[in-house]
C-alpha cells in the first residue's frame, strides 16, 4: 500500500475499525479530521492517520475523555504529555484503592454468610476469640428524646467526619456495657461500631459467651437472658461488654424479623483473679 494513498471515510472506517459515524463525529469536534477534502466535500484519510487512531484508542483505554485527548493533540509537548499521563496514573491508582476497599467489603459480607452456614443456632458456648479490627463510634446520646436511630445517624456522621477514608458501607453492630447487660437494660446500644478490617480500634481478645437468635435489629429474642443463665451455671461471670452482631442481615435475608443475631458477652471464670473490668475496656 502506497504511504500517500488516500481512502474514503467508508474505507478508512474499515481499516481503522472505527465506525463511520464515529469518524464523522471526530471530524466535527476537531479530534481527527480528514487529510483532504475533495471538491465535492468528500473526506479522504491517509494511511499514516492510522497512527492517530491508535493514539486516540490507547488514550481512551487509559481512561482519558475525548476532550482531554483533543487538548493533548492540539498542544502536544513532552511536558504536557508527561503531565497528562501522570494525571491518568493518579486516577488509576485511585480506582485501584477503591476496588481494593470494595473487595474487602464484599469479602466481609461473604465471610459472614459462609460462617453462618456452620452455626448451630441453638448452641450456647464459651470461646476465646482473638482481637478483631473495628471502627468504633462514641458513646450514644439518648438525651432530649433521642432514640437508637438518632444515635445511629450520629454514629455515621461522626465516623464520616473523623475518618473520611473509611468505607461506611460495612456492617454496623452494637455494644452494650457490662452493667446494662446484667440488668437486661437493652434499649439502645451504648456504642455502635463497624465490622471493618481497616478499623483503627479493636474488639478485645477475650473469653466470650456466645449465643444466637433470630429477629430484627434491636430484637434479641431473650438471647441475653439465656446467656446470663448459661454463664452463671457454668461458673463464669460477666466482666466486660456485650457485642451484638448480625452475620445474616438485609443483604441476604428478605424478612427483617428473621435476621441472624449473634450475642457475645465478655466473661471470665468466677475464680479468676482478674481486674474488675477485665476484657471489656473499650468503653
Amino acid at each position: 500500500m502506497e504511504p500517500d494513498a488516500l481512502f474514503s471515510v467508508k474505507e478508512f472506517a474499515k481499516f481503522s475499525r472505527i465506525p463511520k459515524d464515529t469518524l464523522l463525529y471526530y471530524d466535527r469536534i476537531g479530534l481527527l479530521s480528514p487529510e483532504v477534502r475533495g471538491d465535492n466535500n468528500y473526506r479522504y484519510y491517509s494511511f499514516r492517520m492510522l497512527t492517530h487512531v491508535n493514539v486516540i484508542r490507547t488514550l481512551q483505554r487509559l481512561g482519558m475523555s475525548l476532550e482531554e485527548i483533543k487538548e493533548l493533540k492540539d498542544h502536544r509537548t513532552p511536558e504536557l504529555a508527561e503531565r497528562v499521563l501522570l494525571g491518568q496514573i493518579e486516577k488509576i491508582d485511585g480506582k485501584i484503592e477503591e476496588w481494593i476497599r470494595s473487595r474487602k467489603l464484599l469479602l466481609t459480607y461473604l465471610n459472614n454468610i459462609r460462617d453462618a452456614a456452620n452455626i448451630d443456632e441453638n448452641a450456647l458456648t464459651i470461646q476465646f476469640l482473638p482481637a478483631e479490627a473495628i471502627v468504633l463510634g462514641g458513646i450514644c446520646d439518648y438525651s432530649r428524646g433521642r432514640n437508637a436511630y438518632d444515635a445511629l445517624l450520629s454514629f455515621y456522621q461522626e465516623i464520616e467526619a473523623k475518618y473520611p477514608e473509611i468505607d461506611t458501607n460495612f456492617p454496623v453492630w452494637a455494644i452494650y456495657t457490662k452493667d446494662r447487660v446484667k440488668q437486661l437494660d437493652l434499649y439502645g446500644p451504648d456504642r455502635y461500631y463497624f465490622c471493618n478490617p481497616e478499623g483503627y480500634d479493636r474488639r478485645p481478645a477475650a473469653l466470650y459467651a456466645i449465643g444466637y437468635t433470630r429477629g430484627d435489629y434491636g430484637d434479641n429474642g431473650g438471647a441475653y437472658k439465656k446467656l446470663l443463665e448459661y454463664i452463671d451455671a457454668n461458673g463464669f461471670e460477666v466482666c466486660g461488654n456485650a457485642y451484638e452482631e448480625y452475620p445474616l442481615n438485609e443483604v441476604c435475608i428478605t424478612e427483617s424479623g428473621n435476621y441472624l443475631i449473634r450475642v457475645m458477652i465478655t466473661v471470665r471464670e468466677k475464680t479468676a483473679d482478674a481486674p474488675a473490668d477485665g476484657g471489656g475496656g473499650i468503653l
